[in-house]
Formats: structure tokens, C-alpha cells, sequence
């Protein structure tokens, strides 16, 4: 994760959800993570197995629910989807993960 280029992809999935992808990026931008938005107008199952191809470690998958919650709907690569969880929680979670794979040989 810590050497992927993008770290975490934003996947709105309407139209709608556009202006809060934009926040959730420039959130996690901030904080030092790299991460992209695909507003594309594709359907959602498109846009995860794009990003699944291009080998993103982290899909935040956004729709009307979350953005009302201020969270995100995080997939995983490797293990699929693991739920809705606030931003911070994300935030902390992919700190840990950065944090103890930069440490590793």
C-alpha cells in the first residue's frame, strides 16, 4: 500500500455525490495520502473493476447514505468490501497500515 501510487481511489456512485468525493479527496490529500476520483459517468461495478485492474489497494465507494453519515464505504483489493466507516476511521486505518509497512525491510 505504501508504494502504490494511488492509495485510494473515490468512487462516487451518482452524479450527486461528486461535490463530497472532491471533499473526501482533498480530506485525505491533505493528510498525505494519494488518492484519485473517478466521476466518470460509469456504473459502480465498472469503475471497482477498473480500479481492482489497476491494482488500487483501496476503493471508497460513496452514495447518498454516505455522504449524509460523513463516511465512506471502504473495499479493499484483496479482501472486498469490509462496511461503511467514518472518514476518521479510515484516516487511522490507512495511517496503521502506512506506518507499519514503511517500518518493514
Amino acid at each position: 500500500v505504501w508504494r502504490a501510487p494511488v492509495q485510494a481511489s473515490v468512487l462516487p456512485i451518482t452524479d450527486r455525490g461528486g461535490p463530497y468525493a472532491g471533499q473526501v479527496r482533498d480530506g485525505l490529500r491533505a493528510k498525505g495520502f494519494r488518492v484519485t476520483v473517478d466521476a466518470r459517468n460509469e456504473r459502480i461495478g465498472h469503475k471497482i473493476r477498473e480500479a481492482q485492474l489497476q491494482k488500487i489497494p483501496f476503493m471508497l465507494v460513496l452514495g447518498d447514505r454516505e455522504a449524509e453519515a460523513g463516511a465512506v464505504a471502504v473495499r479493499t483489493r484483496s479482501e472486498g468490501d469490509q462496511g461503511a466507516m467514518p472518514i476518521a476511521q479510515f484516516e487511522k486505518m490507512l495511517s496503521e497500515i502506512l506506518t507499519t509497512r514503511a517500518l518493514k525491510p
